[in-house]
């Protein structure tokens, strides 16, 4: 099996993109979820290049990893300036990192417009950096900056380039499809003839951005031409549209192509650390990400669910489990019977008789009316049950009110009182929010989560409104998602309502109810202690 190593650079090239932003000590974080995903070279950036990298090569000094090595990245020498005179080559000869990164020019036009040096002085530069760097003991690779544009103009001349950072002793020169214009065809041709013109002793890298979204295809093209590294950022952070995507490159490479990039046990761990990333950048994981997303093993389609039913490869083109992920089975009015089952299945009910054709045409009424059950797993799970007649509500609704007063000062007052019976006990609560479902939500929860002691672990994470029929305005049907987590799962729940507080009330009920269905240990205590001396004292 051919080895390709990976080469990550989210703490440098990554950080470019818009909106990212991490402390040096958050950095230091993803270097740990990065070697412990088997990544062989972490690049973390220029040296001392500002405060913050400072810090972050002081910090990473101090740490231990298993398996990757620290790369520090900087350019060739300054024109007219000797190598071992020149600053960033002394900090980077000077820095812990065993692996040095240069970057150099191979395009004409940068070399007339930007560096404004001559031919041969570009290639001292190249060859005299490299050569600097390998005397003071670093591992050194060499990106050829806008190579594929510099190839297209003069190959000759780019070929040149590469072969003075190797015969200078660079262990890697990695092509740099820099403005991310190129075509896979066009990438394999190139990296196809750049391996037969510099010969077996040099190793070939490849350095791919995302602008034509052919990022991780060019990868995968010029690995399977001869480059044996591969650049990347983990979920493809960059600047513009981004860079190639390592997660969906090692996926690929590994499970589709033979190749070897990560330890084989730690595949599993894509999902969890492509997504531990994101939080830690503040940041949604994409539902549609290839192999990581939440949709990537998703099913909505009744005929998709039961070809999944009777045997997963029918759609599905790899075992979820391979990259840490799972299967979702989504409900809609698109369903089969087959989704109702899997579903009530992978939430511990069995479905017999018709039930599940009573709540497939349930579905079907439902989401008419403008529910929409996909993004509502919790209040599914509870329609589920409601079919079989297992479905005990956690308490018995009398009425509830919402007063909402503008004061002269400018300040909005918002008080909610419920009336609920619970055990047989009646029980009343006020209670004061800054909005009328902050409100009933506090108002609610004094009232029962004493008798319901995980209630208090269960929180509102997000708060949805959609108006369905824009014509009738502010008398138009209003739909509410909500989501709720117990800081381990995640699920959703909905209502649908001309009034807005109404809907909202359904689906604060309805992911209060799911978060304490059983299937958990603490769920089913909760429940099975709601009358026993652990329940809460009436309303006098």
């Amino acid at each position: 099996m051919t080895r390709i190593s990976i080469y990550d650079t989210t703490l440098r090239d990554g950080m470019q993109g818009e909106g990212m932003s991490l402390s040096a000590a958050e950095k230091v974080r993803v270097a740990h979820i990065l070697d412990g995903l088997g990544i062989d070279i972490i690049e973390a950036g220029f040296p001392a290049s500002n405060p913050k990298e400072e810090e972050l090569f002081g910090l990473l000094e101090q740490e231990s990893f298993e398996h990757a090595q620290i790369a520090a990245f900087g350019m060739t020498r300054r024109k007219g300036v000797a190598a071992d005179e020149d600053r960033g080559l002394r900090l980077m000869a000077d820095c812990f990192a065993p692996v040095s990164t240069i970057v150099g020019k191979t395009w004409s036009l940068h070399l007339e417009k930007v560096v404004r040096v001559d031919r041969q002085e570009n290639l001292r530069m190249i060859s005299e950096s490299v050569a600097f760097l390998v005397r003071h003991g670093k591992r050194v690779v060499y990106d050829a900056e806008h190579f594929f544009d510099a190839w297209s103009d003069d190959r000759d001349y780019a070929l040149s380039c590469l072969r003075a950072a190797v015969e200078a002793g660079a262990e890697n020169v990695s092509l740099c499809d820099t403005n991310g214009a190129t075509l896979p065809s066009q990438v394999a041709e190139t990296v196809r003839e750049v391996v037969a013109g510099l010969g077996p002793e040099a190793r070939i890298g490849i350095h791919c951005h995302n602008d034509a979204e052919c990022g991780v295809a060019n990868t995968l093209a010029a690995v399977q031409e001869g480059a044996s590294l591969v650049q990347g950022t983990l979920n493809g952070y960059g600047e513009r549209c981004g860079n190639a995507n390592l997660v969906s490159i090692i996926a690929n490479l590994q499970l589709k192509l033979g190749y070897e990039c990560i330890p084989p046990e730690r595949m599993a761990a894509l999902t969890d650390s492509s997504h531990l990333v994101d939080e830690l950048l503040n940041f949604l994981p994409d539902p549609n990400r290839a192999y990581v997303g939440k949709n990537a093993f998703a099913h909505k389609g009744g005929l998709h669910v039961a070809g999944i039913a009777a045997d997963p490869a029918t759609f599905e083109h790899i075992d979820p489990a391979a990259v840490g992920n799972e299967r979702d089975v989504l409900i809609s009015e698109l369903s089969g019977r087959g989704t109702v089952l899997s579903r009530a299945a992978h939430t511990g009910v069995e479905l017999e008789g018709d039930k599940a054709n009573r709540v497939l045409e349930r579905v079907k009424e439902l989401e008419h009316r403008g529910f929409q059950f996909e993004a509502a797993d919790g209040s599914f799970d509870l329609l589920i049950r409601r079919a079989t007649g297992d479905y005990e509500p956690l308490f018995r609704l009398e009425s509830w009110r919402v007063i909402a007063e503008k004061r002269e000062d400018g300040k909005v007052a918002t008080e909610a009182t419920i009336k609920i019976w619970v055990n047989g006990e009646r029980y009343v609560r006020t209670a004061e929010g800054n909005g009328p479902v902050h409100a009933l939500d506090r108002a609610l929860r004094d009232a029962i989560s004493e008798t319901y002691p995980h209630l208090r672990d269960i929180k509102l994470v997000n708060y949805k409104v959609r108006i369905l029929d824009e014509s009738k305005a502010t008398a138009a049907v209003t739909r509410v998602l909500l989501d709720a987590s117990d800081g381990t799962e995640t699920w959703g729940a909905i209502g649908v309502h001309e009034n807005v507080i109404e809907a909202s009330w359904d689906a604060l009920v309805d992911s209060l109810e799911a978060g304490m269905l059983p299937g958990r240990p603490d769920r089913v205590r909760d429940r099975a202690t709601a009358s026993g001396p652990a329940a809460a004292q009436p309303a006098s």
